[in-house]
């Protein structure tokens, strides 16, 4: 799985979001126990497939989320404490790179500031779900701020990362409901095996590869996923595009929120996530472009952006096209939200 690229592009826009930090710390594994209540249950934030995530506080008072891999791979290639370290030089104002890391005997643990807001997951289908807090404003700051982060990955990082997990559970979130990114190129500490079967969901490209179109991919899912509040499953972009032919926006956006005009003002988000959500990988738009797009305020690229042939319901679409799409939606309109599922 290839995360890095040897290549590293440059570019003013990217150089200037990034931060210069200092080095990671080393974390001793007695440290982190203090800190965590020895990984007490009632400090559990969530847990995944490959990790948990525990709520801890240092002995200077600051707040970390410290995560604790189950496995990890064994190939004589990969060294995790060097990987860490080129992943946590990786700085940008909506990344979330690692604080410290803890490489002792069994254990490895990685050290990250805690975002008090927690994850877009927690605010879509988790525990702030009932609450409805992502309004408009917030959803677009959101798909705007993530696609920055990822953008920065793909062309201005050196070196660049493929991210290999765009999904919301990896989508943080600070006090100013700006998007902080996280767990961006750690698949390669992953046994290559389990992190394939991991991967056996809706975000998951057609082409099943990590690289920079299988994220966009993603994205185009996690922005399906941000205005629609379902769960990223397969079939998603098969219930949105019938609605988009018919342009009832408003029905596709989550019903949760209950302001006026919301089918319009999240348009562009639905259609932005579309293209990415392409099955051609080719088609996709790069995450530049992405960014460009969602920040084009213009009532020109609006239209430009409308008028693109895949918005445009098919005309030889006959019954079985029909049937398609109906069994995409019925997975989508059939879906029961459970708020007790937590994904890490």
């Amino acid at each position: 799985m290839q995360l890095f690229s040897s290549c590293c592009g440059k570019g003013s826009a990217g150089d200037k979001e990034a931060k210069t930090e200092p080095p990671r710390k080393i974390f001793s594994l007695k440290e982190l126990h203090a800190a965590t209540n020895s990984f007490n249950y009632d400090n559990k934030l969530g847990e995944g497939r490959f990790s948990s995530v525990y709520w801890g506080q240092l002995s200077d008072g600051s707040q970390i989320a410290v995560k604790r891999l189950k496995s990890w791979t064994n190939r004589e290639d990969i060294n995790f404490t060097l990987e860490v370290e080129i992943l946590s030089r990786i700085r940008h104002k909506n990344l979330l790179s690692v604080r410290g890391y803890c490489n002792e005997g069994q254990e490895r643990l990685l050290v990250y500031d805690y975002m008090p807001s927690l994850s877009l997951v927690s605010h879509l289908h988790g525990q702030h779900s009932a609450e409805c807090i992502l309004d408009c404003t917030k959803r677009i700051k959101i798909a705007i701020t993530s696609a920055q982060a990822i953008a920065y990955l793909h062309h201005h990082a050196t070196p660049r990362v493929v991210h290999g997990d765009v999904r919301a559970s990896n989508v943080l979130l600070d006090s100013e409901f700006e998007a902080r990114v996280t767990d961006f190129g750690y698949g390669k500490l992953m046994p290559e095996d389990e992190a394939k079967s991991n991967n056996n969901n809706g975000y998951l490209s057609p082409e099943r590869v990590a690289s920079e179109a299988g994220d966009v991919y993603s994205f185009g899912i996690l922005l399906l996923e941000l205005v629609s509040g379902k769960r990223a499953k397969l079939g998603l972009t098969e219930w949105v595009l019938p609605l988009v032919y018919e342009r009832k926006f408003g029905e596709i956006v989550d019903q949760r929120v209950k302001e006026e005009d919301v089918g319009e003002r999240l348009k562009k988000v639905v259609l932005v996530g579309l293209l990415c959500a392409q099955r051609e990988a080719e088609m996709r738009p790069t995450m530049s472009q992405v960014v460009e797009m969602l920040m084009n305020e213009s009532k020109e690229k609006m239209s430009e952006l409308e008028c693109n042939p895949l918005f445009k319901k098919p005309c030889s679409s006959g019954d079985e096209n029909h049937r398609e799409d109906q069994e995409g939606a019925d997975v989508i309109t059939e879906e029961k939200d459970d708020h007790h599922q937590q994904q890490e």
